[in-house]
């Protein structure tokens, strides 16, 4: 296994849609019930992606991991809504990559990029995300906030690098 890191291209969003959909699913079958995780597809993810990165491709950074020519990893970094903090809005991983290494190199890629300040949210019972952000510097900052997914309520917690 060879992976590169490079900087994502508009050819490459239906394939980051179609791993989103995959990642998300295999990372939150534990911590969500099959409810929250029955919106979209893979393609409606591929779409979604093409069009928000039309209006985000100036403030944001999307990075692939590519073995060969199959992205196998991505990581999404821009603003966040409170002034001088950048977020790392997404961090994902094909499920056949997870403990690969693939996981550290991208996020190893994303912290130059993340600014003095910098945040994520993760899910409350995203056990296995939330040792991966803390063996990278990470720490829960007190904050949370709940959003619906397809109608249920979804408790995430707010992370900050520790630097």
């Amino acid at each position: 296994m060879t992976v590169i890191l490079r900087t994502g291209k508009d050819s490459d969003l239906g394939e980051v849609g179609r791993l989103h959909f995959r990642s998300r699913l295999d990372a939150y079958a534990d911590v969500l019930p099959a409810q929250a995780l029955a919106f979209g597809s893979p393609d409606g993810l591929a779409e979604w992606w093409a069009e928000r990165w039309k209006w985000e491709r100036d403030t944001h950074r999307l990075a692939v991991a590519a073995d060969g020519d199959r992205i196998v990893g991505f990581t999404y970094v821009g603003p966040d809504d409170e002034p001088g903090v950048m977020l790392l809005n997404a961090i994902h991983v094909d499920p056949q990559y997870v403990g690969s290494g693939v996981g550290r190199q991208l996020m190893a890629d994303a912290l130059p990029h993340l600014g003095h300040r910098a945040v994520l949210w993760v899910l409350a019972g995203n056990d296995r995300a939330r040792r991966f952000y803390e063996r990278g510097g990470w720490r829960f900052d007190g904050t949370t906030r709940v959003e619906d997914w397809n109608g249920v309520p979804t408790r995430q917690m707010r992370y900050a690098l520790v630097r």
